[in-house]
């Protein structure tokens, strides 16, 4: 029934508009080539020509009959006033030829089109004749990006490398201050279930475990939606909303003020009951519920990163739309990062006393604790030098209620005298309260800019251009800016570039234009250009040390 309308369609447009016109050959004019480990298929559309993705088909007619549309890569493609799903522009698609497995063979490519002014085609095809060089090791190309080389093993690897790879990039992320906060969080809750029953090693891994999945589970679906549906679906970014941010804060607070004893934070006596006696027969699932809920929404809100892993993961699940590998690979990478939690869950569990009366020390540590990730957290969006300030009013107030109480009297005085040095600090500009007399601020002079100055800039630069991506909810940003940027080798070579700053802070339309065009994830990122030319191989994605990035710079210079 629809090749009959195409039919009916492009008859009655013929007789009505004559020659007006191109003949199919003419409106699309397709290529098939094999491409080191793919058939790469180009795809020219003649002005006011549009095709549907839908209806694109991919069969070997030699020497073995097959269809492998399935495992056709296609780009991105839009919805046109229907709402079907069209590309209007050239396009490439790529069959990777692991998929096809054989050495000569024949591949027809059929597609359905129509012309913008009224006309629809029949369906269209041509066969190609093409040669596989099976076997034959490829290397990956030089020019691919840190994170194009991570697509170009997902859409190559075996899912044993994969899963490998990723697990390690997931190890080394653990190293970074995306992980950081979530160490406590846990051993918090570790520390609050030790009250009601005895802790031992195994419960301890289990409620880690707990904790880990839930963890993985939030990373996982939201790199599949981000990767699936762009920037306009970056749910880690909007999650660093102001209200979000301050709500969330506001929760450890009072989880803080519970770990006093101002107060216990707990379900209607009647509702406990319920739930006591179906977690004796279930196994305790309540408490790992709220363990469950705790670890997803720490992924989402404390621990946002993005790593070149996390941003080859995404655009390859972009690119083709197989959110199966990509959600493995995403997955795999969060329960390497969470790797240090599984052994403070054993550690915990090994080393926790007996439940007695010291744990309402241990809670007011962990009070203290959370009020810290608290201050972390507002952090993101308050300026520096008034977060100097909120910093030093908060050891005023620990060391103040130490002494009150007349408990760990010592650590207050301690907590005394920072407060007068982070006073002092702020009152003489400092914004860093882990380098209070440090007033100095970096010697590099970035220029914020839109999509349409970054323009104007790259077209008129006489130098190379830096182009950083940054926000204020940005851990690895502010490592950026407070290490890497203040390290003298590199503030001498980024001297040589003219600096720009794009802040996509608000996560606005724009920025999510702005991010789209240049295939970016989130923040940090940092693009090169040259003679106006962007340095695709030279992006750098996430944080960098001193040292790597003075190297990078260096080949963009050369």
């Amino acid at each position: 029934m629809k090749y009959l309308l195409f039919l009916t369609l492009f008859l009655s447009s013929l007789f009505s508009f004559g020659n007006k016109f191109l003949p199919a050959d003419k409106a699309f004019g397709i290529n098939a080539k094999v491409i080191e480990r793919d058939v790469v298929i180009d795809i020219k559309l003649a002005k006011d020509i549009h095709v549907y993705k839908k209806e694109f088909k991919f069969l070997v007619t030699k020497p073995k009959k097959e269809n492998v549309t399935k495992f056709a890569i296609k780009p991105k493609a839009h919805k046109d006033s229907m709402g079907m799903m069209v590309y209007n522009k050239n396009l490439t698609i790529k069959i990777p030829l692991k998929n096809i497995n054989q050495k000569n063979f024949s591949l027809k490519v059929e597609l359905m089109g129509c012309s913008d002014k009224g006309l629809c085609y029949p369906p269209f095809s041509k066969t190609f004749a093409l040669k596989a060089n099976l076997g034959k090791k490829v290397k990956i190309k030089k020019d691919m990006s840190e994170e194009g080389k991570i697509v170009d093993t997902l859409k190559h690897g075996s899912l044993f490398s994969i899963v490998a790879m990723f697990f390690g990039f997931g190890l080394l992320l653990a190293l970074t201050p995306c992980i950081f906060p979530m160490i406590p969080i846990l051993s918090s809750i570790i520390v609050s279930s030790s009250k009601e029953k005895e802790m031992t090693p195994l419960k301890g891994i289990g409620l880690s475990l707990v904790y880990i999945l839930s963890m993985s589970v939030a990373y996982t679906i939201a790199g599949i939606l981000a990767g699936l549906f762009g920037s306009q679906f970056n749910i880690q970014a909007m999650m660093q909303n102001p209200i979000i941010i301050i709500s969330f804060a506001l929760i450890f607070v009072a989880l803080a003020f519970s770990m006093f004893g101002y107060y216990a934070i707990e379900l209607p006596q009647s509702l406990q009951n319920k739930l006591n006696a179906k977690s004796n027969q279930a196994g305790n699932r309540g408490g790992l519920i709220g363990v469950a809920i705790m670890g997803f929404l720490s992924a989402l809100i404390v621990g946002p990163c993005v790593a070149p892993a996390l941003a080859g993961a995404l655009v390859y699940i972009g690119q083709t739309g197989d959110a199966f590998i990509g959600g493995i690979a995403l997955f795999v990478m969060s329960i390497g990062m969470g790797m240090p939690l599984l052994l403070v869950g054993a550690g915990a569990g090994k080393f926790m006393p007996k439940p007695g009366g010291w744990m309402s020390k241990v809670s007011q540590i962990f009070g203290v604790i959370m009020l810290l990730i608290a201050l972390w957290m507002i952090d993101r969006i308050v300026e520096p030098h008034i977060m100097m300030y909120i910093w030093a009013g908060f050891f005023i107030l620990m060391g103040l209620i130490g002494l009150v109480k007349k408990v760990f009297v010592v650590p207050s005085v301690i907590f005394l005298l920072i407060s007068g040095v982070l006073f002092y600090g702020a009152m003489m500009g400092a914004t860093n309260p882990l380098k209070p007399f440090e007033v100095s601020k970096s010697s590099l002079t970035f220029e914020y800019v839109d999509e349409k100055k970054l323009d104007e800039v790259v077209k008129n630069s006489r130098k190379p251009v830096l182009v950083d991506f940054t926000a204020k909810w940005c851990v690895s940003c502010k490592e950026l800016e407070e290490i890497t940027f203040r390290d003298k080798k590199v503030v001498e070579l980024m001297k040589r570039f003219k600096l720009l700053r794009v802040d996509i802070t608000n996560n606005t339309n724009k920025d999510k234009r702005l991010l789209d065009r240049f295939k970016l994830v989130g923040p940090p990122a940092i693009l090169f250009f040259k003679d106006g030319k962007l340095l695709v191989s030279k992006n750098i994605i996430g944080y960098k040390k001193p040292k790597v990035f003075e190297k990078m710079l260096k080949e963009v210079l050369k």
